[in-house]
């Protein structure tokens, strides 16, 4: 899953929030080292991911897309079904996106200095852009793919990859309905064991 996802599934608890946001930038053990509701969320976002790379659905998302994108296909459908989690927000949240996004980057402004380096310097471009509000447009996604795009030095043409979201706009967010669900629930239940 991407940020949003990753972010609305660490419930309420600032800390795991914070963990689970920075979790990709965290290896081995030095969670460790962090307090332990950060700990706790970078835990949850590697259950999170482990559960999502293993699932059927999410095979049958990336198998659409492994022809013209290969590894890089469970990127791209991570961004996509933030899409879908963003667009059918109110589904999973009584609190507005965009209230719920400006409170997530007011709580990165007051946990700053805990912040790894590399999102220390994301920060800023994904609060001006406004990135995980953004993720609720196909053009929002679209920007989105294209800076991956640039990231990847252009090799893994991620940003052509709306044409297949367009194309199997419906597919895409049946299957991120059905799968979302089932990670709701583990997520809930991995909260509770860690």
């Amino acid at each position: 899953m991407n940020f949003l996802a990753h972010i609305y599934l660490s419930g309420n608890e600032e800390g795991v929030i914070i963990g689970n946001f920075i979790a990709d930038g965290i290896k081995g053990k030095r969670y460790e080292k962090f307090p332990p509701s950060i700990a706790k969320g970078i835990l949850l976002h590697r259950g999170i991911d482990s559960f999502t790379d293993a699932h059927p659905t999410v095979h049958q998302s990336t198998a659409r897309l492994h022809k013209n994108y290969s590894h890089y296909s469970g990127v791209i459908v991570d961004i996509l079904y933030d899409h879908f989690l963003a667009k059918n927000w109110s589904k999973y949240s009584d609190e507005p996106l965009d209230e719920y996004v400006q409170n997530f980057y007011e709580l990165l402004r007051k946990n700053f200095t805990i912040l790894p380096a590399r999102i220390q310097k994301m920060m800023p471009y994904m609060i001006a852009d406004n990135w995980l509000l953004s993720y609720a447009t196909v053009e929002g996604i679209s920007k989105i793919l294209a800076q991956m795009n640039v990231r990847t030095k252009g090799v893994s043409k991620m940003n052509l990859a709306v044409a297949e979201l367009e194309d199997y706009y419906e597919e895409f967010e049946a299957e991120f309905t059905s799968f979302f669900d089932e990670l709701i629930a583990f997520s809930k239940q991995k909260l509770t064991e860690l």
